[in-house]
């Protein structure tokens, strides 16, 4: 037969076997792959054969132990039962129960495991040890139906919906979104309305427990241990807790205003106890995070403390963590991302959406606008655990109307600080700008009490309010008017060694940046404080009244706001300012501050004589800027404020019985209603 004629496999063949040494190559390729193959069955014949013969002889065995011991029992049937009756019995039977036992444990174990499966309300407890007697005791299941696939009927009542009126909004979410996340069957979430209902009311506390736990007796409730606070005066391990991160010395301001102030705090402290009852407060754990001093924010406080830079926020972070050690709460103190960051890291469930704040170790943490942008970008989707935690330090408050997202972005009002849908009482203030916020506050320093200082007599000088010289700026005029009635001090910066600058007057004598205990000294000589319009709102001018100065408030005309004041822009409030210190203005007044248009010389003028003719300058001090004062006013918000608790009945903070309702003027904003109502009531 022709090569041609030869299929073509046949050619390819004798192609390749056409010379010795092809056919050897094509030998040995034949024998590998046959080594091969015989390897590749024997692994997989001892990998899978044995676990194949040992389920099945397992099986045999079961089933012939069975047969056997039913058979046994039939020929046994009509033996007298006796000590002697052992003699009729097969020997092996000990061997072949053992094997039935065995058998009936691991169906057993399997029936138990689908019984805590369709009872979704025992499921809770494998991840959060939540020992309670879950069962309605109005409604038991029986084996039958829980095999047969039925489960406990979980429904809120009329009732429940209004007491938690976030309730069904949350249920509706959570039969749509469960799957989303792992977390939620961690916690037992598993498709059933009852898995819903518990996980929303035992983790989350959307909803009652009441509807589908039953009416649980007191030896059921879930008991758990209460530490409570005790007072704390130990400076030493409150430095400790003061610790820079770095090389930029941002807790350097805080500590030595600690360190000068301690004594009166523990004054204070102790002359609240013999006013108020301490005991049986609950400690918190307290996370403080100083956003405004992280190198993040490139603001550089805390280069700037002791160069004229803003100290307003400095004072109230600095008796926020005094009050707090004080009041015997454990705090820890971060300033630093790389700090925030290493604290968080630490928790497991810090990213995951399911809000378990039982697992959390703070029960509060404060921080402040910028701590809390920086807070959010880190815990992203697990924020919603977090929020009812926060206390926001806001020196100028954030309204309702730019608190709430959806609202402020339909009407506008969204601001870069804007939009962070909490409660708006946890916002905390430095003053009562209204009662919408909470009112934090300071403490102002005094020393005029002080037994060892000796009496200083008043001179006729006067100290500017204005420690960086562009606050000085085109305020020529103003202050040539007041010099012709006092010698005027001032206390700026200035980088150089001449000590001048291009905005001070030469006639003002100018002392530089002062300590804390030579700044009270030359308040404590001087009659006037002088403002210049600005900083807003600081903690300096009560400073200067508590210590016997009588302060110049310049009023602002029109008011300064976000709509046209710089300043301002970003901020989420609409607050109107009708002077450089609203509260001096409205809350303490004359004889102590007098506020005039610093642009009418001529009133500037007639305000001056007014106050040369005083034969007395008096000190005064708010109460609520006291120590003891404002560690009352703290521990009030500790103990009463709860903004986890969302149900619609719960106790309301402040009772109904401290609140005053007063109907205004049409067109008259609430806040200036309430401010005139207060001050004729002082």
């Amino acid at each position: 037969m022709p090569f041609r004629d030869l299929p073509m496999a046949l050619k390819l063949w004798r192609y390749y076997l056409r010379t010795p040494a092809r056919r050897s190559i094509v030998f040995l390729a034949l024998l590998i792959m046959v080594l091969a193959m015989t390897v590749f069955n024997i692994s997989y014949v001892s990998f899978n054969k044995p676990q194949k013969d040992s389920d099945l002889l397992q099986n045999d065995i079961i089933k012939l132990s069975e047969k056997y011991v039913r058979a046994l029992a039939q020929e046994s049937n009509g033996v007298v039962d006796g000590p002697y009756a052992g003699r009729f019995t097969a020997y092996d039977l000990k061997k072949t129960i053992a094997v039935l036992l065995e058998n009936m444990l691991n169906r057993l174990d399997k029936m138990e495991t689908l019984l805590n499966y369709l009872m979704p309300n025992q499921s809770l407890a494998y991840r959060n040890n939540l020992s309670f007697n879950l069962i309605s005791q109005n409604s038991y299941l029986n084996a039958k139906d829980i095999l047969a696939g039925k489960v406990e009927s979980c429904t809120l009542s009329p009732s429940d919906k209004i007491s938690h009126p976030f309730c069904t909004g949350k249920l509706e979410w959570m039969r749509r979104m469960w799957k989303t996340h792992p977390c939620y069957k961690l916690y037992g979430v598993d498709g059933t309305e009852c898995s819903f209902l518990m996980y929303l009311s035992e983790v989350e506390m959307w909803c009652p427990s009441k509807s589908w736990r039953g009416n649980l007796t007191e030896n059921h409730r879930r008991k758990i241990s209460t530490v409570y606070a005790n007072v704390t005066t130990n400076i030493e391990q409150l430095m400790s807790l003061l610790v820079d991160p770095n090389e930029r010395q941002g807790y350097a301001f805080i500590r030595m205003r600690i360190q000068r102030m301690w004594q009166k705090w523990i004054e204070a402290i102790k002359s609240l106890l013999k006013k108020q009852n301490l005991n049986k407060r609950p400690k918190k754990r307290v996370l403080i995070h100083l956003g405004l001093l992280t190198k993040q924010t490139g603001w550089k406080f805390a280069e700037m403390q002791f160069k004229g830079g803003p100290l307003g926020e400095l004072v109230q972070w600095s008796d926020l963590i005094s009050s707090l050690y004080l009041l015997g709460h454990n705090i820890t103190i971060t300033s630093e991302m790389e700090q925030l960051t290493g604290i968080l890291s630490k928790l497991p469930s810090v990213l995951s959406p399911c809000q378990a704040r039982k697992d959390l170790p703070v029960d509060m943490i404060y921080t402040d606008l910028v701590g809390l942008r920086q807070f959010k970008k880190h815990v992203k989707g697990g924020y919603g655990k977090f929020s009812c935690l926060l206390r926001i330090v806001d020196s100028f408050g954030t309204e309702p109307a730019y608190n709430h997202r959806d609202f402020a972005r339909r009407n506008k009002l969204l601001t870069t600080w804007g939009g962070q849908d909490l409660h708006s009482q946890q916002f905390f203030t430095m003053f009562p700008h209204t009662p919408d916020n909470s009112f934090m506050g300071f403490v102002v320093e005094q020393h005029l009490k002080d037994p060892v200082l000796p009496s200083i007599k008043k001179k006729n000088q006067a100290v500017v309010y204005g420690k960086n010289e562009l606050m000085w700026k085109d305020k020529t005029n103003y202050l040539a008017v007041v010099n012709k009635y006092v010698d005027i001090h001032g206390t700026v910066y200035v980088d150089g060694k001449t000590n001048k600058s291009r905005y001070i007057p030469l006639y003002v004598k100018n002392h530089g940046l002062l300590k804390g205990e030579e700044l009270h000294t030359l308040l404590r000589e001087s009659k006037l404080f002088i403002g210049l319009g600005f900083p807003y709102e600081g903690p300096a001018p009560l400073e200067a009244i508590a210590n016997g100065c009588v302060f110049l408030n310049p009023k602002f005309n029109p008011p300064h706001s976000s709509k046209n004041t710089p300043f301002f822009k970003g901020k989420p409030t609409s607050r109107n300012l009708t002077s450089q210190h609203p509260y001096a203005e409205h809350y303490i007044g004359r004889p102590y501050v007098y506020s005039v248009d610093i642009n009418d010389l001529a009133a500037v003028e007639s305000v001056l004589s007014e106050i040369g003719s005083l034969n007395k300058f008096e000190p005064y001090m708010p109460y609520e800027f006291t120590e003891e004062g404002m560690l009352q006013r703290l521990n009030a918000y500790l103990e009463g404020q709860n903004f986890c608790s969302f149900q619609k009945t719960a106790p309301k903070w402040p009772p109904s019985d401290a609140v005053a309702i007063y109907l205004g003027e049409a067109g008259k904003p609430c806040n200036d209603v309430c401010w005139q109502r207060s001050k004729s009531n002082l």
